[in-house]
């Protein structure tokens, strides 16, 4: 009998972190999305059936994907032994398995290294705004970072708007998450080193003025611009990884993003300025890459800036992905 990971039939696995009843652990997501094995209990009934000692991979994102091919193969052979008991009809043991809608999906990776970005990297993005792309816009791309510890958030959370705040603004992306360490590694190699991809967005205060200034000189105006991109919870991911072995070709994968059921957003990745391929390439001469690290792609026309819409609370954000799925977020006001 063929098992199949997750609904669409391929091979990968769609792996996410997730809270049930207060305990964080690391889960991969089964039965058309409405079931979440628990891998670290379910490596514990596996271990105790075959009478060989337990993997110590599965305690956060992190050390599983730190784990490379070992923990890979290790979860592919806990999902196929969950999904046999599922598909022979014999009872599922609920410490390893929980309904989807029981649980609180976190970032896929709550605590990464390191949460890079892109700006301007479609076309029609940086020509929305009445702009004209340059020959440079081809040359190099604009790498920037996100501050990974605060801004990093999971389906369902809030995104929060500050005191500071007056345009938010929607940036929705495709995120690569990084499976290996990668330093100076070739374009034509560069996705070896993923682990799989996951949905991310760029959110932005356009903006920003935390305190007057006697004059605006345009180093101030970059640095407002990228200031704007780093309040608390301004960089929602999830609602998991899909593996590459699904995704062997991230250039051929539609966005759209919705504002409130409205679409705002709609274009595919194989229109990038700089594939991921490519963006691998650049950042890995700068600084080395680690399992973990999230890479946002850049984002398409259609934010909220063009138009002079922001974000206001009660907003519902939906980003949706093919092959990935949907990261579905609400919007509120803060008080600091």
């Amino acid at each position: 009998i063929k098992f199949t990971f997750y609904s669409s039939g391929g091979n990968g696995m769609k792996l996410t972190t997730y809270k049930f009843k207060g305990i964080e652990s690391v889960g991969a997501i089964i039965d058309n999305e409405k079931l979440i094995i628990d891998l670290a209990n379910a490596e514990k009934t596996l271990a105790r059936r075959e009478k060989r000692p337990c993997s110590s991979y599965f305690t956060d994102m992190l050390t599983l994907l730190e784990a490379g091919s070992k923990g890979r193969t290790a979860t592919r052979k806990i999902v196929r032994s969950v999904l046999e008991k599922l598909h022979s009809s014999s009872k599922l043991d609920p410490r390893n398995t929980h309904p989807i809608n029981k649980v609180r999906l976190r970032p896929p990776v709550p605590n990464p290294r390191k949460v890079f970005a892109l700006a301007g990297n479609y076309q029609d993005h940086i020509e929305e705004g009445g702009g004209k792309m340059d020959a440079q816009d081809k040359e190099t791309p604009r790498v920037f970072m996100k501050p990974p510890t605060t801004t990093v958030i999971g389906m369902g959370d809030r995104i929060l708007i500050p005191p500071v705040a007056r345009a938010i603004d929607w940036e929705g992306e495709l995120a690569v998450v990084m499976g290996r360490r990668a330093k100076n590694v070739k374009s034509k190699d560069a996705l070896k080193y993923v682990a799989g991809y996951t949905v991310m967005n760029d959110v932005s205060e356009r903006k920003l003025l935390i305190k007057k200034r006697t004059e605006d000189r345009p180093q101030d105006g970059w640095f407002d611009w990228l200031n704007g991109k780093w309040l608390d919870t301004f960089a929602p991911q999830g609602p998991w990884i899909v593996t590459t072995e699904d995704i062997p070709n991230p250039q051929t994968l539609d966005i759209s993003t919705y504002i409130n059921g409205e679409r705002k957003q709609h274009n595919n990745t194989r229109q990038m300025l700089y594939p991921v391929a490519d963006i691998i390439q650049y950042i890995s001469t700068i600084i080395t890459l680690e399992p973990g690290d999230l890479i946002s792609t850049g984002t398409v026309s259609g934010v909220g800036n063009t138009t002079g819409t922001y974000l206001k609370p009660g907003d519902k954000v939906e980003i949706e992905i093919s092959k990935i799925g949907i990261l579905r977020n609400s919007v509120a006001a803060s008080k600091k």
